[in-house]
């Protein structure tokens, strides 16, 4: 068996230098292929930050009443804290309320005038809550007019909350990452079968060059494994090399774009991205490359082994 393996990676390696044209239009095709499967992944890691960035501007403002005690509310924020579906609550005091207030009113001279006339602060604190998936608004909006917290003697200590306000703007943005991510499937799953058809059909373009030799192989008792064995080397070796070439291309083409990136998608630096994932990177677009190389060697291979 040694002996076997050590032709068949023989014939392979030199099989692969010596047909230098058919080898360089396997390693380029495929290299195109993993270029489209590692843009497929940039594009998503884009879109998916962006759609998060968005989610993280998403929110339910509930407005307290000026009487409410600032033990009820900090109570209320423990209530929604506890709950499964909330990321994040921000509480803001009245006074803050009031100074953010004045602060975007400061060129107007008549509103300012007004809040000075009263003898107190006339808004009350404020408590933004954010949940962990566009979809779960609804629950906690439920819990906020059910609660038992939202009453002090009876008396309520919400003003209202703004989750009707924003509905329409909440069910459009959770429409529009379900739909993004069932399409970037459906997009991924086709272009991964095109670059595969094409890959296929080059290295089988490839060994039709062969076969002769792969019958008289098989005229003279090579098994089918000895007879395929070379050309499964053949397709490792440019998924290798395509792998090799594809990597270092992102290299510049991720610093290249960097700056569009931070500047377009808040902060996104794709070089960044790639060198921090690299190692993920390394695995997916090689481990790709030797899965093309050697699958596709195989089903082209197999008609010519029928003698």
């Amino acid at each position: 068996m040694m002996t076997s393996m050590k032709r068949i990676l023989r014939a392979g390696f030199l099989a692969f230098w010596r047909n230098s044209v058919v080898s360089v239009a396997s390693v380029f095709v495929m290299t195109v292929t993993l270029s489209v499967i590692g843009s497929i992944i940039f594009t998503q890691v884009t879109l998916q930050t962006t759609l998060a960035q968005i989610s993280d501007k998403v929110d339910v403002n509930v407005y307290f009443v000026t009487t409410a005690r600032e033990e009820d509310i900090l109570a209320v924020k423990t209530a929604l804290e506890g709950l499964p579906e909330v990321a994040a609550t921000e509480y803001v005091t009245k006074d803050k309320v009031y100074q953010d207030f004045r602060t975007r009113h400061e060129n107007d001279s008549l509103t300012l005038q007004a809040l000075d006339e009263l003898e107190e602060n006339p808004l009350g604190a404020i408590l933004n809550v954010r949940a962990k998936e566009t979809s779960q608004y609804a629950s906690i909006a439920q819990f906020l007019e059910t609660s038992d917290l939202l009453k002090k003697n009876e008396t309520p200590i919400i003003d209202k909350v703004n989750y009707q306000q924003n509905r329409a703007a909440i069910d459009k943005l959770a429409a529009i990452i379900a739909s993004s991510e069932k399409i970037g499937l459906f997009v991924t799953a086709i272009l991964v079968v095109m670059s595969i058809l094409i890959t296929f059909n080059t290295i089988r373009l490839a060994i039709f060059t062969s076969k002769d030799e792969i019958t008289v192989m098989r005229l003279v008792g090579a098994s089918s494994a000895f007879s395929r064995g070379p050309f499964i080397v053949q397709g490792i070796m440019a998924g290798l090399s395509s792998a090799v070439i594809a990597l270092a291309i992102f290299y510049p083409l991720t610093y290249w774009l960097a700056p569009f990136t931070t500047d377009f998608f808040s902060g996104l630096n794709l070089f960044s991205y790639y060198v921090d994932n690299f190692p993920q990177f390394f695995l997916m677009i090689m481990g790709s490359g030797i899965a093309l190389g050697s699958i596709s060697s195989v089903l082209a291979v197999r008609k010519y082994l029928k003698v």
